[in-house]
């Protein structure tokens, strides 16, 4: 306790050996399965980890019915199966099935926010989200105006590409759409993603306490402008590396190079600059502001949230991870999955306005008029999101 504050930190305390046997068989399931199990496999590690976590000292529950996700991830299936299958017929049915995919989307995606929340527990309470329908496609509208624009200019190009043997006409519409795409989308993602941000983190709620988010979509563009910067002077950094590793090794000094492998350092090394880039630098950077912006932002009348996850250790941690990652061909990735859980959850504290009992006892009271709201959505999927 600090100034009138309950601090109530989060701790994780899981392992990387318990986990590797959920995670392996998980992955053997869904492999015979040929992808069926997935949902079964999802629950499986949801409620791993959610138990693993623990908020002063309280552990977190998920309760899902697998086939209920099951039921969600068979419909996103189909949905994704009309909308390829429509496309090989015309750009125009591909243009109408990506239409209706779109139009449905939204809902699909409140509905899993609705499940996810329903199904988790803290202290043997529930908690509930309280967005509305609209307010997921009022969310989403920025990524319809991106996603338009591609599928709009990929039919038009479709339908300006002269017949063989006819001479290439100016540029139509579609290439302009398509050279427009770029700097629409680098407007549209920051608003986009604070919307979806917004809307989440604005709607969490245990018991009659709901969340609200104290974040403008200036500070979104200007950690997406950081971002750029920093993934710009990592690959510039990164590109001198490999270039003077290369000359060390000889590259390209004469006819005495191999052709084979002269044309396979050509394609490595701009490949491996750009995993390192954006996996293990940007990745890192990316997350750790981000999850400082987002929960330092949300709070209700009596929590707030603090985040303290640093750029330098998790950078340091997510390069570790993908060197035992490929030295182990990918053996040491639920090892990995559980360090990086921990690092995340362990900076992220909440802090409580009054005693954290009281807090508890408040939302009892209060929890019985919210489990009619979690019990209302007849869908009751989740999507994956």
């Amino acid at each position: 306790m600090a100034g009138g504050e309950y601090r109530l930190p989060l701790r994780f305390v899981g392992s990387g050996s318990e986990y590797f046997r959920i995670w392996i068989v998980n992955l053997l399931l869904t492999l015979v399965t040929l992808g069926l199990y997935y949902p079964f496999a999802k629950v499986r590690r949801l409620r791993y980890f959610h138990g693993a976590t623990e908020v002063g000292g309280h552990p977190l529950s998920f309760h899902a019915d697998p086939w209920k996700m099951l039921r969600g991830y068979l419909l996103v299936a189909v949905m994704f199966a009309a909308y390829a299958g429509a496309g090989h017929f015309s750009p125009m049915a591909g243009l109408v099935a990506f239409l209706i995919v779109a139009a449905l989307w939204p809902a699909l995606w409140h509905s899993s926010l609705r499940f996810r929340l329903a199904n988790t527990g803290w202290r043997g309470l529930r908690m509930h989200f309280t967005g509305t329908r609209g307010g997921a496609y009022r969310a989403l509208a920025p990524g319809f105006v991106g996603a338009g624009l591609l599928v709009g200019a990929t039919a038009l190009l479709g339908n300006e590409t002269p017949p063989p043997g006819q001479p290439q006409a100016e540029p139509g519409a579609g290439v302009w759409l398509v050279a427009l795409l770029p700097f629409v989308m680098m407007l549209a993602v920051p608003a986009l993603l604070w919307l979806m941000r917004r809307y989440q983190q604005g709607h969490l709620a245990l018991g009659a306490e709901v969340t609200r988010f104290e974040v403008g979509v200036g500070r979104f563009y200007g950690l997406s402008l950081r971002t750029l910067g920093v993934g710009v002077l990592a690959g510039f950094a990164l590109g001198l590396v490999m270039g003077a590793l290369a000359v060390v090794l000889g590259f390209g000094r004469g006819a005495d190079d191999a052709p084979g492998f002269t044309t396979v350092l050509r394609i490595l090394l701009p490949a491996l600059v750009g995993f390192i880039t954006f996996q293990v630098v940007i990745g890192p950077y990316f997350i750790s502001r981000l999850q400082n912006l987002v929960w330092n932002g949300t709070r209700s009348r009596q929590l707030h949230f603090h985040s303290a996850l640093r750029f330098r250790p998790l950078l340091a941690l997510s390069l570790r991870n993908w060197l035992l990652i490929l030295i182990t061909l990918g053996l040491y990735f639920p090892f990995a999955a559980v360090a990086m859980a921990r690092m995340r959850l362990e900076s992220v504290a909440v802090v409580s306005a009054i005693d954290p009992d009281e807090f508890f006892s408040r939302v009892e009271r209060s929890q019985e008029s919210a489990a009619g709201d979690a019990a209302a959505d007849i869908a009751g999927i989740d999507i994956g999101l």
